[in-house]
Parts: C-alpha cells; sequence; structure tokens
C-alpha cells in the first residue's frame, strides 16, 4: 500500500479490527469503515465513492465481499484471528517488533493528527449513503473530553457496545482506551445477557451505549440477576432516556449516566459531567462544550437569541466533511456551519434539550434510518407503485419503520415477501420494513406530495386501537 490509499474494512466488532485499524494506520493508508451490518448494495456504493485499492472482510462478510469485489473490481482478503494469531486469506500474519516495523515503514508514511486517517459512512440527505472523512485530532479532542467528564483513568475496564466504526463506536472502543491505556471489552454481538456477563465477569466501570441499548439492559431482569455494582460511567447518546427508568439504573448499579449530544459530521455538540446534578444528566444533553461554537437556525438565519432552533457549529470536534463534497450544501449554512438534523433548545445556563428533527429519518436505537433509502428500495419491487415510510412509536428502540404503499394493478403484497425480496437484492437489515400497511391512496398535501404526519397519526392510531383490542 502507498501512503494515502484507501482500504476497506468490512467487518464485525473483535480485537482483530482493532488491529487491523492501527495496521493500515501505520502504513499511512486511510481506513474506510463498512457496518458490519451493511448490505451489499450499500458496500459496493461506499467502495466506489471512496476509490478503495483494497477490500478486507472477516468471514461472515467474505461472501459478501468476494461479491462487491467483483462489481467494482477491486481485490479482497479475509482476516480472522485464531487464539492469538492473526491469518490473512489462510497464512499467519507475521508480527514485527515496533523498533523494526517503524525503520522499514519509515517516518514519511506516518500519518499526521490532521491528516484524513479515516472515511466512513451515514445516512445523508438524499437517502444514499454519505462518506464522512475523519482526522485523529477531532477524536482526540473528543477523547480529552470524555476523560475529563467521567474522570477515566488507565486503570478503568470500558465496555463499548456500538458498533465500529460509526462515530460514537470509534472513541469507545478504540481511540480512547488506546490513548488512555485502558482495557476494553469486545463483545462480538450485543445483546443485554453479553452485556451484563461482561460487566459482572470483567468488572467493567465504564459502560458505553446508545440509549436504546440502555433502555434494553434498564427493561431487562438479567440487570438484576447479575453484579453490576463495579459500574462507575455510563455514556449514553441518541434519543432521550426514559427518565424513571434511568434513576432505578442508577440506583441499583451505584453508576452516573452521562448524555451528550453530537453526529459523525460535527463530533461532540454537548455533554453531560459528573460534576452535573442528576436532572441535568439525564433531562438534557448536557451544557454546549466551551471550544464549540454553536449557533441555532431557522433555514440561513440566526435565531440563537431565540433559544430555539436547528444546531450549526464550528470547532475542533466537527469532521472534514463528506467526501467530495457530496450535500455541501445540506450539510453547510451558506456561512459555513456545519449542521445537525435536529431542532433543539439552549437555556440561559448553556443546556442543551433536543425538541425536534428537521430531516426524513427514522432514528431506530441512536441509529439514523433515511426514510427515502426505505422508499427507493420498496420501489424495486414490481408490485410496489408508491411507497412512504415513517416512524411509528416503539417502547424499545424509539422508533421503528412503518411503511405505506400503493400497489400496482391490483397486485398483492405482505411483509414477508417484500423483505425476502430485499434481502435477495443485497439490502441493508435496516431498510427493511417492519410493518407494512397497504392502501388504496396515500394522502396528499395540496401541493401533490404525501402528507407523512397523517401517515405517522394513522400508524400511532392503529396502535392505540390494536392496544385496547387486546
Amino acid at each position: 500500500m502507498l501512503p494515502g490509499d484507501r482500504v476497506a474494512v468490512w467487518h464485525g466488532d473483535c480485537a482483530a479490527l482493532h488491529a487491523l485499524f492501527i495496521a493500515i494506520e501505520r502504513c499511512g493508508a486511510v481506513v474506510v469503515g463498512i457496518g458490519a451490518r451493511a448490505g451489499v448494495r450499500e458496500a459496493t456504493q461506499i467502495l466506489r465513492a471512496a476509490q478503495v485499492k483494497l477490500l478486507v472482510s472477516d468471514a461472515p462478510r467474505s461472501a459478501a465481499a468476494t461479491e462487491v469485489s467483483a462489481q467494482l473490481p477491486v481485490p479482497s482478503g479475509v482476516l480472522v484471528r485464531e487464539g492469538k494469531t492473526l491469518r490473512f486469506d489462510g497464512k499467519p500474519v507475521p508480527v514485527a517488533p515496533e523498533n523494526g516495523l517503524e525503520s522499514e515503514l519509515g517516518n514519511e508514511r506516518r500519518l499526521g493528527p490532521d491528516d484524513v486517517f479515516l472515511i466512513n459512512s451515514t445516512s445523508g440527505t438524499t437517502g444514499a449513503p454519505k462518506c464522512v472523512v475523519h482526522t485523529q485530532n477531532r477524536w482526540h479532542y473528543f477523547h480529552q473530553h470524555a476523560v475529563a467528564n467521567g474522570m477515566l483513568t488507565p486503570q478503568d475496564v470500558v465496555l463499548p457496545v456500538i458498533p465500529m466504526p460509526f462515530g460514537f463506536g470509534i472513541w469507545t472502543s478504540h481511540t480512547t482506551p488506546i490513548y488512555l491505556g485502558a482495557s476494553a471489552v469486545i463483545l462480538d454481538r450485543f445483546t443485554t445477557l453479553a452485556a451484563c456477563e461482561a460487566i459482572a465477569r470483567h468488572r467493567v466501570t465504564v459502560l458505553c451505549c446508545v440509549s436504546t441499548q440502555l433502555t434494553m439492559l434498564m427493561a431487562d431482569h438479567w440487570c438484576r440477576a447479575y453484579d453490576l455494582s463495579s459500574l462507575r460511567v455510563v455514556f449514553a447518546g441518541g434519543e432521550a432516556l426514559p427518565y424513571r427508568r434511568a434513576t432505578e439504573f442508577e440506583d441499583l448499579t451505584g453508576a452516573a449516566i452521562l448524555q451528550f449530544y453530537g453526529s459523525n459530521e460535527t463530533g461532540l455538540l454537548s455533554a453531560t459531567t459528573l460534576r452535573d446534578s442528576r436532572e441535568r444528566r439525564l433531562r438534557t444533553g448536557g451544557r454546549v462544550v466551551p471550544e464549540m461554537s454553536v449557533r441555532l437556525f431557522d433555514g440561513d438565519r440566526d435565531v440563537t437569541a431565540s433559544g430555539r432552533g436547528q444546531p450549526g457549529c464550528r470547532g475542533p470536534a466537527t469532521s472534514l466533511g463528506y467526501l467530495g463534497g457530496t450535500d455541501h450544501e445540506k450539510l453547510f449554512t451558506r456561512d459555513g456551519w456545519m449542521r445537525m438534523g435536529d431542532i433543539c433548545e439552549i437555556d440561559p445556563d448553556g443546556y442543551l434539550t433536543v425538541t425536534g428533527r428537521t430531516s426524513d429519518f427514522i432514528l431506530r436505537g441512536g441509529k439514523n434510518i433515511s426514510a427515502g433509502q426505505v422508499e427507493d428500495a420498496a420501489l424495486t419491487h414490481p408490485a410496489v407503485a408508491i411507497a412512504a415510510a415513517v416512524s411509528m412509536p416503539d417502547p424499545v428502540f424509539g422508533e421503528k419503520v412503518c411503511l405505506y404503499v400503493e400497489l400496482a394493478d391490483s397486485q398483492r403484497l405482505d411483509r414477508t415477501e417484500l423483505v425476502e425480496h430485499l434481502l435477495a437484492l443485497g439490502y441493508s437489515k435496516e431498510l427493511l420494513p417492519e410493518r407494512l400497511v397497504v392502501v388504496d391512496e396515500l394522502p396528499r398535501s395540496s401541493g401533490g406530495k404525501i402528507a407523512k404526519g397523517q401517515l405517522r397519526d394513522d400508524i400511532r392510531a392503529r396502535m392505540e386501537a390494536e392496544h385496547e383490542r387486546s
């Protein structure tokens, strides 16, 4: 690999993944991270946009990786861990002494703190995955705040249950444990039982999870069956936590839950700390970070003085934006403030609270799922004439994907048939509708657009009626 070459990594969470990230960085190359749950179509889009030179996968994704590499084409290989040995395409990976590796590679191949070291994906405003460009400096900045806010030390044992290579997963499982020299416990797959077992067995002191995962833990009997008293801090991001359950979890474990606000693109805008009151920690996204300039907008109009609007930011936590300037005008205001997709309020003390969203996303378990991408996928089925994806409320995940469709030519379609069709085409599991509602005609606004507000009201009414009947 040459300095600056891009290496795609399509790998589940494990120790080998982190070794691979570091190895690519020390070669002066750039990691292009693909989520473990991505489908063939999404992975192909990301690799094509990033113009990668090599694709590395693990065994569970090797068949899909071979299919993707043949389409582009790009060479691919499989990295697996067998005990303490790493194997690439079946051959043991030699381990070089640190000094020997440095002399072999040379200092000219080192990446600097402001060089691009990672490109990952996020759901774009048009529905297709967008490639976000990262430097080490922005994640080191985030790391410094995490250490200060949670009073972290090298003696902490961290359990990050958010998947790499996305923003929250990067600093919790990769950046902070490495910079701090702390131990990290990596799960192959999150379940409430696996998390509770890991906390009890390894005496985990710091848990990092999206709000949905924490809600699942709080509601599961396993959190009372295992000794979780070693927990000291829980970093939680995503949607708001249910306050009563959060207080019960704190009382049960003795841990303090620290919420924060930001995105893969913007980085950290606000955060709570151990010095904040319980009310502040559990009911807000924390105080706006001093080094980050945050303004509130209505379109391109600055409405910061009103205390309510769409956040825009500048500062050391931000990414370099989307690869190739894609959707630049959507991500930034005219004068260069990077936008979030939410409506927020900032109180006189500087604490930020999310009150709504501006973009057409479904926030399922802390992950933004593009409604447009769900609709585009559904329209590949010949029976679907028109599709509209909306969120439906869920007590665990916050929101789930509900798809309304008009059918073509009096055809029939059920959810099972649609899901099988989408999986056969290689779509990601996140894009599969969890409820399908077939209607004769979708409601439309006076301008002819589908009235999604009416659809959200409709699915809530349907669910309430079903609950009453049960």
